[in-house]
């Protein structure tokens, strides 16, 4: 999921530079895969971030067509202009479930956040990111300079402390805090890499994190490098992929689950390994080449598919 919608095209420009040798393993190969029931054997879960105009545009229809096409998990981005009560009621009248929910922190009063995690029924409450809270002026968008900038070690330091702050008041609500990243973590800095101050500064009892692997690959970071070094504090990834940068596209577009550059086999492979519990695939626009409910189902097929 992303609250930055808006700076996807520069960043990626930013960015496409950026990939370290080490990722390459995790592109695309074109490889078959061997059928299995689901990645972790169980229900395979969509961040409803993905279907967003048609979840908008007709909440119960969108929910029910997200059940059919095989989906038993979502995590929410957002209630489609309705209660977190009113949501929890179409969830389960099209028969899913909801472990995990992105929800707005606003400064000082983090239990309204946690009152729609429980009308949900979620035991995760996530954040797409703190950056509006911890630097305002970093979250603008476009930035003065006309440049993403990256997570500073000061900005990264706010940023666990704030999420240690959450994570303190979620765990006494009986709920347990997930950050969620995008790429900004990993661009790197003087003498640090936010993403990695975030992890080191965190309490594991308190903040856990959501890999969003196509934003960490992006990043120049290889999502199973965190799983072997820090297991057991990611126990939720989406599951995100981009087309390949060109002469003539010069940034990463969004792109089906299986059509863009990213192989994700050897990343559920390390995720499991490493304690992973739900997983949600999402795309980012646009949404050129089919519908988002189309896209959705294609990132089931592939799901059911990944070995």
């Amino acid at each position: 999921m992303t609250r930055a919608v808006h700076a996807h095209c520069t960043r990626r420009r930013f960015l496409a530079g950026t990939l370290h040798a080490g990722v390459a393993a995790l592109l695309a190969t074109g490889s078959t895969q061997r059928l299995r029931a689901s990645p972790l054997g169980g229900p395979v879960g969509i961040q409803l971030y993905a279907v967003r105009e048609e979840l908008q545009a007709d909440p119960i229809h969108t929910l029910q067509s997200v059940r059919q096409i095989g989906f038993g998990e979502v995590e929410t981005a957002g209630f489609a202009g309705l209660s977190a009560a009113r949501f929890r009621e179409l969830l389960d009248a099209a028969g899913l479930k909801c472990p995990s929910a992105h929800l707005q922190f606003a400064p000082g009063d983090f239990e309204r956040a946690f009152e729609q995690a429980h009308a949900l029924g979620a035991h995760y409450a996530a954040s797409g990111s703190l950056r509006d809270l911890v630097s305002p002026a970093a979250a603008i968008w476009p930035p003065p300079s006309g440049a993403w900038r990256g997570m500073t070690t000061d900005e990264a330091q706010r940023t666990a402390e704030l999420a240690n702050r959450i994570g303190e008041q979620a765990q006494r609500a009986g709920l347990q805090y997930a950050y969620h990243n995008h790429d900004f973590e990993f661009i790197a800095q003087p003498g640090s890499v936010g993403y990695d101050v975030l992890l080191k500064e965190t309490d594991p009892a308190l903040v856990q994190f959501e890999i969003d692997c196509g934003w960490m690959v992006l990043g120049g970071r290889d999502p199973r490098t965190y799983f072997a070094r820090s297991p057991g504090r990611f126990p939720l990834i989406h599951v995100k992929d981009f087309l390949p940068r060109t002469a003539r596209r010069p940034d990463h577009p969004g792109a089906e689950l299986g059509h863009g550059m990213i192989d994700y086999a050897p990343i559920f492979a390390a995720a499991e390994r490493a304690g992973l519990q739900h997983y949600f695939a999402e795309q980012e626009g646009p949404f050129a080449r089919l519908s988002q409910l189309d896209a959705a189902r294609q990132a089931y097929d592939y799901l059911r598919k990944l070995r």
